[in-house]
């Protein structure tokens, strides 16, 4: 039987509030469950001592018969010091899409011909000086 240690979803719309429960893979989020070993609720500050609670014995029995948690009881899991922290990359998602990268590299192109544009034509031409003739008449 594939265990794992994850949220279950309790409360009303818009008022989330979660068991931490460890449960077959194969039951739905919210269904049956083994056995609750605490609760979440993200409602509360991140500095709360209620905002998460967690019976660390069964928690760490259950890893033991070999449990796997899910990313977000994992981080738990690591802010309490159970499990030790995973080094996460997440590279390709910040990432902008193929359509997005044209687009910047359209613009810098422009900007890049405008920028030579600009500079060619002062380079060109210098600034006109005025004969010590006229400028002693005005």
């Amino acid at each position: 039987m594939a265990m794992k240690i994850r949220l279950a979803r309790g409360g009303s719309k818009k008022r989330p509030f979660y068991r931490i429960v460890a449960a077959d893979s194969r039951m739905p989020r919210d269904g049956r469950f083994i056995e609750k070993l605490g609760t979440y609720n993200p409602l509360l500050p991140k500095d709360s001592e209620e905002r998460v609670k967690m019976d660390m014995e069964r928690i760490k029995y259950w890893l033991g018969e070999g449990a796997q948690p899910t990313d977000r009881i994992s981080r738990m899991l690591e802010a309490a010091g159970v499990l030790e922290k995973k080094e996460r990359a997440n590279l390709k998602k910040g990432t902008p899409g193929k359509k997005a990268q044209d687009r910047v590299e359209e613009k810098a192109a422009k900007a890049a011909a405008a920028a030579e544009a600009a500079a060619a034509p002062a380079e060109e031409a210098p600034a006109e000086e005025v004969p010590a003739e006229d400028a002693a008449e005005s």
